[in-house]
């Protein structure tokens, strides 16, 4: 080990929160490479700073863009995270495309293993919170957000900052913030998929991880802390849960015998409404309240529909290489793939997926009916 690996002192990351908004981030020392322990980062404030052993330097990083949502007034504490280890010149090596269409002086193997250690830094909170008391808010769009949304996201942007500082990052609860000069790589997060059960107990909720390569989801991850099942899809591999390989069930070929998944049928509305009973009408079993977890049952062959609307994109954009890698398809209700880029916003779609093409098109055809 180098010398400069070994200087490992303790600095401080600032982090500007106004109203929100994570806009922290600590820049590696190039050519060291150490472990260090995330133990001692603390969520006192988000008006404060987080704390943490980090190499030699450690600077802000400026931000063009930002939105502010975090709280300015929870506490919680991040969990401790064992041999976290630097990658000391991602921001210096040279980009090179490899042949799955992505730059990056980091490999596929470390943005999944950073996805883990995000994976796993939420689902220390959450279990923390499941099933305890905490306080409920309501967002202006009055759906709920709690202490745990909130104090899973900051850790996650945390870990992410020391990571990668130079990627964008776009969570549900703190919107987007953005390097200086841009980034061709965004990482979208979304704390608690399904808050509405996770505030009643119901462990179906899970958190959703995804990269994103100039707007294309190349990493999903679907982690559901409860039942400690985790759902892993890189784009062009083949989806794992718990490591194990999983694929979707192909030999459901008609809607007759498809067994359906939405989180509620009270997401959609007029004609959304009707397209979605044309569907509903025609498989064998409709079932409910399953949020992201649903699209995990479809990609390890358990059910073989799922529709929704009205979803953001750190609702659906880590489903995609989930349910694409374990032989599914899955697109907006006009039949497109589904791709993101933060100049588009955080606007409502339908997703529709399915275990095989043949159901996926069948569906979408009764989608895309219109009563003449």
């Amino acid at each position: 080990m180098n010398s400069a690996a070994k200087a490992v002192g303790r600095k401080v990351l600032t982090v500007f929160a106004g109203r929100g908004g994570v806009r922290a981030a600590g820049e590696l020392a190039s050519g060291a490479r150490a472990s260090s322990s995330l133990a001692d980062i603390t969520v006192q404030n988000l008006e404060s700073s987080y704390t943490t052993d980090v190499l030699d330097r450690a600077r802000v990083l400026p931000f063009r863009h930002r939105q502010a949502r975090f709280s300015t007034s929870f506490a919680g504490e991040v969990p401790k995270l064992t041999h976290v280890t630097t990658r000391s010149e991602h921001s210096a090596a040279l980009a090179v495309e490899d042949d799955k269409g992505y730059e990056s002086s980091s490999s596929m193997e470390d943005f999944v293993e950073v996805g883990h250690k995000l994976a796993d830094a939420a689902r220390s909170i959450i279990l923390k919170y499941f099933r305890s008391g905490f306080t409920i808010i309501d967002k202006e769009d009055l759906s709920p957000v709690t202490i745990a949304d909130r104090e899973t996201e900051a850790a996650m942007c945390s870990i992410l900052s020391q990571y990668f500082p130079d990627h964008a990052i776009f969570g549900e609860e703190g919107g987007l913030t953005m390097p200086e000069g841009g980034s061709d790589y965004v990482w979208v997060l979304d704390p608690i998929d399904g808050t509405k059960s996770f505030i009643t107990g119901k462990p179906v909720f899970g958190t959703l991880i995804s990269l994103l390569y100039k707007g294309t989801p190349v990493l999903g991850i679907i982690d559901q802390p409860v039942l400690g099942e985790r759902w892993v899809g890189v784009q062009g591999q083949g989806t794992t849960l718990n490591g194990r390989r999983v694929r979707t069930r192909s030999s459901t070929a008609l809607l007759k015998d498809a067994y359906l998944y939405t989180t509620s049928p009270h997401m959609f509305s007029g004609e959304t409404e009707e397209a979605f009973v044309r569907v509903r009408n025609e498989v064998k079993i409709p079932l409910y309240g399953c949020d992201c977890y649903a699209y995990g049952l479809l990609a390890s062959g358990h059910a073989d529909l799922v529709i929704e609307h009205g979803l953001k994109p750190y609702d659906y954009l880590a489903l995609v290489p989930v349910v694409e890698g374990a032989g599914g398809k899955i697109t907006n209700w006009s039949g497109e793939s589904l791709k993101w880029l933060p100049e588009v916003g955080e606007h409502s779609i339908g997703v529709l997926a399915a275990g095989t093409r043949s159901l996926h098109k069948a569906a979408l055809d009764l989608v895309e009916e219109r009563n003449t």
